[in-house]
């Protein structure tokens, strides 16, 4: 009998992701390292005068963490959609492990955070600084690694990082947000509530998504909460399949959107942020202000507070039962991964704008940050590349 053989599946782009790029993670590595030189140089003055320069209603700094971050938090909803609906969380089981080891993950660092800086009020409204991972960061050193890391490995970091994403949408939603203004909240609700009766009503073109995202962009920046939330609401009302069509077409808005965003998002928009964020002037600074208590906490909740979350969860979930082990990797190599978690850039220092309006407290909660990532990514990299040998062709 003849077979004919079945259509192959979409690619989407986290898995995409695991195969071959690096470039995103290394573009923000070089967009971090480069603001660190150029707010040390003589260039400091322009480069900080710029971030403060207004542009219409928002300054420059402004329109980048709270307009073009909204577009990444757009990406980050379609990929936790596309990933509960049709991919690596599309059923319980593939959900167990991950999902422990995240709020293994999330838990830890924050208690050892708040067990550093649970006297000072203001400083512990940063909790959640080093509760999250940044994907591309993560799986751009793990990408370094090739074939020595197997791709069980690669897919439970990818989606332990997208749970990740979504618990930090979650507490800003919950945790960072200002004085409510009910008008604008209400016509919020309004517009959300448009959206996704043209979801239901199975409208297949994305431009009145994206019109009305607009709006409810306009809307939340001026109602109190963070505008980036409203760039999750928009991709969930997204249509993952369009009207007669299968759910794993790739001509779906969802899928469309989602690749039309992913250059923009990995190459332009969150190296730009790294680069408006990262830039640290280290001029009257000494090497004690590490042991202040919140870069301290920040750091040691990303590097020991994740790895030991992350594993420790992870451990029992497999010891009890609840899940198993990613297939071909040693429990060495899991802890490697583990560490690599500990690497929070993106998120964590939004987080950390969001948590802290003193200058001071924003330069120390990036010194945290920056410092927990980059021993993080070295001591996990270095602990996978001694443990394992590329596997032969």
């Amino acid at each position: 009998m003849n077979y004919s053989p079945k259509p192959a599946r979409p690619v989407s782009v986290m898995r995409r992701f695991l195969d071959s790029e690096s470039a995103g993670g290394i573009v923000l590595m070089i967009a971090a390292a480069l603001a660190l030189i150029v707010a040390n140089s003589p260039l400091a003055d322009t480069y900080f005068a710029t971030l403060h320069l207004y542009i219409g209603p928002l300054s420059v700094a402004h329109w980048i963490n709270d307009a073009l971050m909204a577009i990444f938090f757009v990406l980050v909803g379609l990929e936790i959609k596309r990933e509960f609906l049709d991919g690596q969380l599309a059923s319980w089981p593939n959900r167990m492990l991950p999902g422990i080891a995240a709020a293994g993950g999330v838990i830890l660092p924050a208690i050892i955070f708040v067990a550093f800086n649970y006297q000072d009020a203001e400083k512990v409204h940063g909790w959640a600084v080093p509760s999250a991972t940044d994907i591309a960061f993560a799986l751009g050193v793990l990408s370094l690694l090739g074939s020595r890391v197997p791709s069980s490995l690669k897919i439970f970091l990818a989606t332990l990082a997208i749970l990740d994403d979504l618990a930090a949408v979650v507490i800003i939603a919950i945790f960072y947000t200002a004085e409510l203004s009910m008008g604008y909240l209400g016509a919020a609700f309004a517009t959300a509530i448009v959206l996704f009766i043209m979801n239901r009503m199975g409208v297949a073109k994305l431009l009145p998504y994206l019109i009305g995202g607009i709006f409810l962009w306009f809307f939340v920046l001026n109602s109190g909460v963070h505008a980036t939330v409203a760039g999750v609401v928009t991709a969930l009302m997204i249509p993952l399949k369009p009207a007669k069509a299968k759910p794993d077409d790739m001509s779906s808005p969802l899928h469309r959107l989602e690749h039309a965003l992913a250059k923009p998002v990995a190459f332009f928009i969150v190296p730009l942020f790294g680069f408006a964020n990262a830039g640290i002037s280290f001029t009257g600074m000494t090497p004690s202000i590490m042991l202040d208590t919140l870069p301290l906490g920040i750091m040691l909740g990303l590097f020991v507070g994740k790895q030991l979350g992350v594993f420790g969860a992870a451990w029992l979930a497999i010891k009890s039962g609840l899940a198993q082990k990613p297939l071909g990797a040693s429990w060495a190599q899991l802890y490697g991964v583990a560490i690599l978690c500990g690497i929070g850039f993106t998120m964590s220092i939004f987080i950390g704008l969001l948590s802290f309006d003193s200058d001071l407290l924003q330069a120390e909660t990036k010194i945290g940050v920056l410092t927990g990532s980059a021993i993080s990514a070295i001591c996990g990299y270095v602990m996978l590349r001694m443990l394992s040998r590329p596997k032969k062709a």
